[in-house]
């Protein structure tokens, strides 16, 4: 968190200081003392007039990558100014916090925000990166915001190189292999890889180093110059042409109290994984050691602990030896840009377009196939597909014809998009397919969606939890031609009272409300919800004795939610949030 202070100029930019010292947590200091506290904060925001805010900091100015940042407000809060450290000191993201908590307009004048372009000297602080190897950093900014042509190699897929490829310059080429970077062609290269590359004469080099790989280290029992070995092992790295970009660490549990694991922990701030001797002889490894085995039970623990802890990742780099250790690194196959295919599980939201969660569009823009269940999800969250992409709908494709067409995509390296209605993980029928892809051996991830019981709360304008009336949702379906377990029949779960949304069970109406009338009062408010967020939604309300004939008079399909309990349309319950027992929730002079 950052530590910054305020200076109130005059006072009329005192309700602005205040509501700042709030928001912020800043303190207020006096303009005297600036001189005297300017190693002391990370920022200065100066309320009052430019002129007496830029002759105050000059005499303290040295350098953008030490000074702290700057921000300027005039006294009526019209207007917001990034005045030092902009990108590094992170003066232009106060601006625009600080803009936006005041309704300000922001005035930032650093070219390449102006431009839309990357802030090359803070990309590393986006997004936890590592920036090393790089030419003269101001040379490479200038050469990138006056859009000389420049090439980005990126060995690794993150969040980082995701956002790099959705904002990319036009004056920005995407190469896959440093043999297309050439002076003719390029003045300016802007990798994202672990390892060390080459970069030909005469182009300028910006290195990032994301932090993907698990280091699996072995230890000698309590090592005399342990506080020297993580640098051996950096070198180590190095010199097989890979940079040190760990973003964890794994080794066997016996070394749990070595003090290097404590400095590990301490120095590095990552995270440190023990894995038993049992777990790590199930991993098949290329350098097992009889010794190892014999010492801790296991024929390998570096390069063992490293695929573990990577997520039976690639070991790119297989076990090297030290005087007092061993080492492995691993990369986690998600991480990596090579020709292997990977299934993301989409949840679609309940079917509006604008539900479905920004990862979820994101995965639905990047797919070379995009298979979706027509007869649930609507065909328009598809056509932000990118050009050549293949669409289709699975309502006529056997299960096992999906999982082939899937297969065939995976098999060429393609990335694939399964598309479920809601949250694909509630009745969403992925059970089947997810041991298809086990079987196989296929990589896949589940995107969560909003389910259609929480576009039901918010169509219904009901909290379906209410103190000290229902604290509880049940998420069920009726019995039809799929049994319900025993201890799951409706009329059990009724005894609760408690909020229940009851899916694809309209075609079993009947059934559904002689259960629940065994337990519900007769006159327990109900809704029954037709396509949620479509654009035919309609909602029925009425009351529990009523719900087969309402159900039946309008026709409802498969696609309804019966949503049963008092908290429909409810206003009389107490929200613990404005109690008077909760006041710690408010700070203030906020309410």
């Amino acid at each position: 968190m950052q530590k910054i202070a305020i200076i109130q100029i005059s006072d009329a930019g005192s309700e602005i200081a205040s509501q700042l010292q709030c928001e912020l947590g800043a303190e207020l200091i006096q303009r005297t003392d600036v001189g005297n506290q300017w190693a002391a904060y990370d920022a200065f925001v100066f309320i009052g007039a430019m002129g007496i805010c830029v002759r105050t900091i000059a005499p303290y100015i040295e350098d953008k990558h030490t000074d702290p940042a700057v921000v300027c407000i005039d006294s009526f809060g019209l207007n917001v100014i990034s005045v030092l450290s902009g990108h590094i000191g992170g003066a232009n993201d106060l601006t625009r916090h600080i803009a936006a908590h005041l309704g300000a307009h922001e005035v930032i004048t650093t070219q390449s925000d102006n431009a839309g372009l990357w802030a090359l000297d803070t990309l590393d602080k986006q997004f936890n990166w590592n920036m090393v190897g790089f030419d003269d950093i101001n040379a490479c900014i200038s050469a990138f915001v006056n859009r000389e042509p420049t090439a980005l190699l990126m060995d690794i897929r993150d969040a980082g190189t995701d956002f790099l490829e959705r904002t990319l310059p036009d004056h920005v080429t995407i190469v896959n292999s440093i043999d297309e970077v050439t002076p003719k062609r390029f003045r300016l290269l802007i990798q994202v890889t672990p390892y060390i590359i080459d970069t030909p004469p005469g182009v300028l080099k910006v290195c990032y180093v994301p932090k993907v790989g698990v280091l699996g280290f072995g230890l000698a029992s309590h090592p005399a110059n342990y506080e020297h070995i993580l640098e051996e092992i950096d070198e180590a790295i190095t010199d097989n042409d890979i940079m040190p970009c760990y973003k964890r660490f794994c080794t066997i549990d016996v070394k749990r109290d070595e003090e290097f694991c404590a400095k590990l922990q301490k120095e590095t701030n990552s995270e440190v994984v023990y894995y038993t001797g049992e777990e790590l002889a199930k991993v098949e490894v290329p350098n097992p050691s009889e010794t190892v085995e014999k010492h801790v039970g296991t024929p390998s623990v570096c390069e063992a602990a490293a695929i573990l802890g990577s997520n039976h990742g690639k070991l790119i780099l297989p076990k090297i030896k030290g005087k007092n250790w061993t080492a492995a690194l691993a990369i986690d196959h998600k991480y990596l840009r090579e020709q292997k295919g990977h299934i993301e599980i989409v949840g679609a939201g309940p079917g509006d377009p604008d539900l479905v969660s920004v990862r979820g569009r994101k995965m639905l823009e990047r797919a070379d196939l995009i298979l979706y269940a027509g007869s649930l999800v609507p065909k328009a969250l598809t056509e932000c597909h990118k050009p050549g992409a293949v669409v289709r709908s699975s309502a006529d494709m056997a299960l096992e014809e999906q999982c082939e067409l899937m297969k065939k995509f995976y098999d060429e390296g393609k990335f694939i998009v399964r598309l479920h209605t809601g949250d694909p993980c509630i009745f969403g029928a992925i059970q089947e397919q997810m041991a298809f892809f086990d079987a196989n051996h296929m990589e896949y991830h589940i995107t969560p969606g909003i389910s259609s019981f929480l576009a039901a709360a918010a169509e219904l304008q009901s909290q379906f939890t209410i103190p000290e009336r229902c604290q509880t949702i049940i998420l069920t379906r009726g019995e039809g031609r799929t049994p319900m377990p025993e201890k799951e029949q409706l009329h059990l779960l009724a005894k609760s009272q408690s909020t229940m949304c009851i899916f694809l069970s309209a075609s079993i109406v009947d059934d559904v409300q002689r259960e629940l009338l065994q337990e519900y009062p007769e006159d327990t408010p109900v809704a029954a919800c037709y396509h949620l967020t479509w654009p035919d939604q309609k909602i029925y309300r009425g009351v529990l004795k009523d719900l087969a004939q309402i159900v039946h008079d309008n026709h409802l399909t498969l696609t309804t939610m019966l949503v049963v309990g008092e908290a429909i349309d409810n206003r009389q319950g107490l929200s613990e949030l404005y109690s008077k027992n909760f006041t710690h929730l408010f700070r203030k002079g906020k309410a």
